[in-house]
């Protein structure tokens, strides 16, 4: 085919062969600038009276040519920039040529004065145009060029797909699209009246109220967003929009990335949740991000996790000396690790990576790294999160929220840390679960440790009192959209496979928060603490998960099956809550709440105990653990946390196992192992 061959040659040769065309295309230029000028019955010779002419024309315009790019421009990605400078450069030539006749008028022929202006409009409108056409050639896409023309069926079988944004970033991802090959782009829609039913690019520019006549006219079945510049609540009222209409609606990667090739037109994605809700992130106050660590040693625990990995990422940002990555996870070590380390290579920064295996339940471990790397900073990540699954592995639940959290905090003190920060969680506040009683366990030891300047540290048998010069901070946020067990992932999952989707209760309610948003949040509440706050950040209004299963149902171009309409595609199914989930999550145990200097983070007051008194309900808790006594371990638990209410039967399995063998011997009948109770 004459297309691969032409494409396969070598580069010098693509050359020559683009300036002997040129050649050939001056020429002509030339000897039809004199038929449009003196016509058809005055026919020029170039080889008589205007030999000159046409030995100059070129010799002028080639090193022009040469000087503004013509033939180092890829013919297949051709742009508005090459295209200008193809106009510059003809220009300049027909301008030098014009120069030429005036300096030789002893010439023996007389040439006419409208010749330059002839030989400039055509050998634009020639080379120019034969560099377009070609273009087209070698993509494949005559859609283009055919647009309109009779039996044209371009890109046939390929998805319809209606780009929202008529401007550059629309245009340029048009220009993508067509380049790519793997959609076929059909209309534009955008609200400005300005670009209303106007054409663009060859596609017809659609209002917003006129979505249905677009499917209509063009078989649309995809839209694509391209309004990179719009808010979140804008890309929020945009697909509020959208929802009515029978489209699959997906948004594209950023219209920089796809310019400088990190990601193609390939990787579009779904919509991204964030627009769903239409929180727009404030942006970092520069002070309080750098405070707690520009220049000096940081450490996170759980480095590997969803907010852990995160809060490296913005760690990075503010070039800290080192940055110590702490996980128990030897996989989620390595992604991370790596992940950074290339970034650091990428910018060329000069920050000290560390990555290191170690967990929280090993307070020597925690105090070695401490104090060897004489660590500045710690961000507490670390943490068991899912909450069914600890309501059903109590014990492991209090030795990693509880005790991972206290054997951190102490090797702080003893290593001399200056800030240790906290994440904590929303289902703190009032909880029904262990893991919520766990993690509001895990502020109330950080809250004692604060109150005391030289405290006896737990479990420590020398009796030696510490000097406390660490400032304990707690940052409590509700769920981040993305993280490790987000329900988004499996909707997403559950709706590619055809349904259905399911939700445990159709008025569960929960707060949502992007993670890079909630980590760089973190690091600027953690700045501000004096010691011993609580600071909570504003997550906005409660979402109905619900309504949040239903819209990603209806962006992915499905309806939702129901009473309403039994003939739809998927149906909710409504599961039931789960082990120790409540239907709502809050923020603050009290209303004793003050605001901060950031609008996005609020000061709370809540109660705490004497670490003396701690010191006693933790003793307790590890004996109950040691015996495996769980409703021991309840009890203390609802002593301990301030609105603890839990919201069933225990089902730690190791609890419900000796539940079941208690019962079994009661009966007198044989145990597992062939034995009788009798």
């Amino acid at each position: 085919m004459l297309r691969t061959k032409l494409l396969g040659l070598r580069r010098q040769h693509k050359r020559i062969l683009q300036v002997v065309t040129d050649v050939l295309l001056i020429w002509l230029a030339l000897w039809l600038a004199f038929v449009v000028r003196l016509g058809v019955d005055n026919l020029i010779n170039p080889l008589g009276q205007h030999w000159w002419l046409f030995v100059a024309a070129p010799l002028l315009s080639i090193p022009l040519f040469i000087r503004f790019g013509m033939y180092r421009a890829v013919m297949r990605y051709l742009g508005n920039d090459a295209l200008w400078a193809i106009a510059k450069a003809v220009s300049l030539a027909a301008l030098f040529l014009a120069l030429a006749v005036y300096w030789y008028r002893d010439s023996p022929a007389l040439v006419p004065r409208s010749l330059v202006f002839n030989y400039w409009w055509l050998s634009l409108v020639m080379i120019g145009g034969l560099r377009l056409v070609m273009r087209q050639y070698f993509l494949g896409d005559w859609y283009g060029i055919g647009l309109g023309i009779p039996f044209v069926t371009p890109d046939k079988g390929l998805p319809r797909v209606a780009i929202y944004g008529a401007g550059a970033a629309g245009n340029q991802l048009l220009n993508a699209l067509r380049m790519g090959r793997l959609y076929r782009p059909v209309a534009f829609i955008d609200d400005d009246p300005n670009l209303a039913r106007r054409v663009i690019a060859g596609l017809k520019v659609y209002k917003p109220k006129h979505i249905q006549q677009m499917i209509d006219e063009t078989g649309a079945s995809e839209v694509l967003l391209a309004i990179p510049s719009a808010s979140r609540a804008r890309r929020r009222d945009v697909l509020a929009e959208l929802e009515g209409y029978p489209l699959h609606v997906r948004s594209v990667p950023g219209i920089m990335d796809l310019v400088s090739g990190h990601v193609k037109v390939e990787d579009i994605q779904e919509v991204d949740i964030a627009d769903l809700l239409g929180r727009d992130a404030v942006k970092p106050q520069e002070e309080l991000f750098q405070r707690c660590i520009q220049g000096q040693v940081v450490m996170v625990t759980g480095a590997g996790g969803s907010i852990g990995s995160e809060l490296c990422r913005q760690i990075l940002t503010q070039k800290p000396t080192t940055l110590i990555l702490f996980e128990h996870s030897e996989f989620n070590l390595y992604s991370i690790h790596r992940e950074l380390e290339q970034r650091i290579q990428r910018e060329g920064s000069s920050v000290a990576l560390l990555p290191i295996l170690g967990s929280i339940r090993n307070p020597a471990r925690l105090l070695d790294v401490l104090r060897g790397w004489k660590v500045d900073t710690v961000y507490h990540a670390a943490a068991y999160k899912h909450v069914p699954m600890v309501e059903h592995n109590t014990a492991e639940g209090l030795l990693n929220n509880v005790m991972g959290t206290l054997h951190t905090a102490q090797a702080a003190i003893q290593a001399g840390v200056k800030n240790f920060v906290l994440i904590s969680t929303d289902k703190a506040v009032r909880p029904t679960n262990v893991m919520g009683s766990t993690k509001r366990l895990a502020e109330m030891v950080l809250q004692a440790l604060s109150e005391e300047p030289a405290p006896k540290l737990f479990e420590d048998a020398s009796g030696i009192h510490q000097v406390n010069k660490t400032r304990f901070t707690m940052v409590r946020f509700g769920n981040v959209l993305g993280s490790s067990g987000s329900v988004i992932p499996l909707f997403r999952e559950q709706i590619k496979r055809g349904g259905p989707v399911t939700v445990t209760h159709p008025n569960i309610t929960r707060y949502f928060m992007t993670i890079p948003e909630a980590a760089q949040l973190v690091i600027q509440a953690g700045s501000m603490g004096q010691g011993g706050d609580v600071f909570v950040l504003d997550m906005g209004e409660p979402v109905r998960i619900v309504d949040l299963a239903e819209k990603m149902i209806l962006l992915s171009g499905l309806t939702v099956r129901n009473e309403k309409n039994p003939k739809g595609d998927i149906a909710l199914q409504f599961s039931g809550l789960r082990p120790g989930e409540k239907l709502y999550e809050e923020l603050l145990i009290g209303d004793n709440v003050t605001p901060t200097e950031h609008p996005m983070i609020m000061r709370a007051n809540e109660e705490s105990l004497p670490w003396s008194e701690l010191c006693q309900v933790l003793e307790e808790l590890m004996m109950a653990v040691r015996e495996a006594d769980f409703q021991r371990v309840r009890t203390l638990l609802r002593a301990t946390v301030d609105g603890y209410v839990p919201s069933g039967e225990i089902v730690d399995w190791l609890h419900q196992r000796r539940v079941d063998d208690e019962a079994v011997h009661a009966l007198g009948k044989p145990d597992s192992e062939g034995t009788s109770a009798g």
